[in-house]
C-alpha cells in the first residue's frame, strides 16, 4: 500500500546556474550516444558558450526553439566531446594567472578550450590572451 502525505507537486523548480545544468546535459546526451540534446532554458550565456564550441569542431549545429517559457536550444552531438563543465566558482583571471588554470582544468597542454568572459564579450582563452584581456573563467571543454 503506498502512502500518501498530502502533498502537491505544485513547485516550480528554480535553476541556480544555467550554464552548469546545460553542459552537464551535453556530456550526459554524448556518453549515452545520442545524436541530439535538448538544453533548457536559453540563455545568452548558453547560446555564446554554445557558439565556441560550434566554432571548435565540439557539436554540430544548433536550432533555438521559442516556446514562450523561456526557450530550448536543440544541439546536434557530433561525437567531439569527451569532457565538458562548468568552472565554480567563477575565478577572475588575469593574463599572467592563464597557464595555472590551464593546467588545472585541462587534461594537456593544447588540448581543449577554456572558455572566458571578458569586457569584450566571451570568447576562448586564447584569444583573451592574444587581446591582452582577463576575465572570469565560465567552462572548460575538451
Amino acid at each position: 500500500m503506498q502512502q500518501s502525505w498530502g502533498l502537491k507537486n505544485t513547485t516550480k523548480m528554480v535553476m541556480n546556474d544555467t550554464l552548469a545544468t546545460a553542459l552537464s546535459n551535453l556530456l550526459n546526451a554524448e556518453k549515452v550516444g545520442r545524436a541530439n540534446c535538448l538544453i533548457k532554458p536559453s540563455t545568452k550565456i548558453t547560446k555564446a558558450v554554445l557558439g565556441i564550441m560550434k566554432e571548435n569542431h565540439f557539436i554540430g549545429e544548433y536550432t533555438e526553439v521559442d516556446d514562450k517559457k523561456g526557450g530550448f536550444i536543440e544541439v546536434n552531438l557530433i561525437g567531439g566531446l569527451n569532457k565538458c563543465g562548468a568552472i565554480k566558482p567563477r575565478f577572475s583571471a588575469t593574463k599572467s594567472e592563464f597557464t595555472k588554470f590551464e593546467k588545472r582544468f585541462l587534461p594537456a597542454q593544447d588540448f581543449g578550450i577554456i572558455i572566458i568572459s571578458t569586457a569584450q564579450g566571451i570568447m576562448t582563452l586564447t584569444q583573451a590572451r592574444e587581446k591582452n584581456l582577463g576575465g572570469k573563467l565560465l567552462a572548460y571543454i575538451y
